[in-house]
């Protein structure tokens, strides 16, 4: 079995961490709000690491006809990559100041999270760049566009 493969098989545990990561959102709901922040913490580090093994996938392939749509458009396709770009260095600059300056509680707790899902955006955003460079008709004549 080739390499490329067996990563695009694992990118597949991507959906049972968000999963996992759906459930303890909703969790709050039935334990209680007093754990509110514990589990949305818990969420954005099971989001952080579902989205960085999503990065695995072939970045030769899309798994829609939208987002081929979105990385065949050179336009869509920066607009796109600006936005990860900033919602990356949203995410790290957030949970690395918190895990910095707060001593504790709530907001330790949520930096720790903010910062994971940094990390699983810096991922996405590798793969996102790949995906755009692949699939760009302006860069790539022989890349069927469709309409």
């Amino acid at each position: 079995m080739h390499t490329k493969k067996i990563f695009h098989l694992i990118s597949y545990l991507q959906y049972p961490l968000i999963m996992a990561g759906v459930f303890f959102i909703f969790r709050t709901f039935f334990t209680g709000f007093d754990t509110l922040w514990e589990n949305y913490n818990y969420t954005l580090i099971f989001f952080g690491v579902g989205i960085s093994l999503s990065t695995l996938q072939d970045t030769n392939k899309t798994q829609n006809k939208l987002s081929l749509r979105v990385w065949q458009n050179p336009k869509s396709g920066k607009t796109f990559i600006a936005f990860l770009t900033l919602m990356t260095f949203f995410f790290i600059t957030i949970g690395l100041i918190g895990l910095i300056f707060s001593e504790g509680g709530i907001l330790k707790e949520i930096a720790v999270g903010l910062t994971v899902l940094g990390i699983g955006f810096i991922n996405l955003l590798k793969a996102a760049i790949e995906m755009f460079e692949n699939h760009r008709t302006d860069k790539n004549p022989a890349v069927e566009v469709i309409e």
